[in-house]
């Protein structure tokens, strides 16, 4: 089986000058290595290709045979870095929290381990017998949620 280690040094030294980073590796025990990178304006195939090349010349089949995927993130899959979320800021995201609770909303903002969705909660003000739609901020760790994702609209 092919060292993930290796794969991700692999990686790394490809990245270099370059605006992708790596969302994730995986190495299965039949030897099938998937690599997900991501672009802030999206992934182009031929880097995916240009990418897989430079892995494959890197690796030596007659040492190890593989098999080698490699591609983008998918859209509508949760987030797996940080980096993902800050390019999300702006657009709406779903989150399932650790109670098993779903959250939508307009992700705000990002720090650290921490993010930021506005949601639109119904609140009745004081004085008033009607709800009215108010925009509430709620603030999530990214290791204690289960899940969060790029809600795709075709509106």
């Amino acid at each position: 089986m092919t060292d993930k280690n290796i794969i991700k040094q692999l990686v790394d030294e490809w990245l270099v000058g370059k605006d992708y980073f790596l969302v994730d590796i995986e190495v299965s025990t039949d030897n099938r290595i998937v690599v997900e990178i991501d672009h802030a304006d999206g992934v182009w195939i031929e880097d995916c290709v240009d990418l897989s090349r430079y892995i494959e010349d890197h690796l030596d089949r007659d040492k190890e045979d593989f098999e080698l995927e490699v591609g983008s993130a998918g859209l509508g899959q949760p987030f797996k870095v940080p980096q993902q979320y800050v390019n999300f800021i702006g657009k709406e995201v779903e989150v399932l929290d650790a109670d098993g609770k779903k959250t939508k909303g307009i992700l705000k903002a990002v720090e650290g381990n921490e993010f930021v969705v506005t949601t639109k909660v119904k609140v009745t003000p004081e004085g008033k017998k009607r709800p009215v739609l108010t925009d509430v901020d709620k603030t999530f760790g990214m290791d204690k949620v289960k899940y969060t994702k790029y809600v795709i609209s075709f509106k």
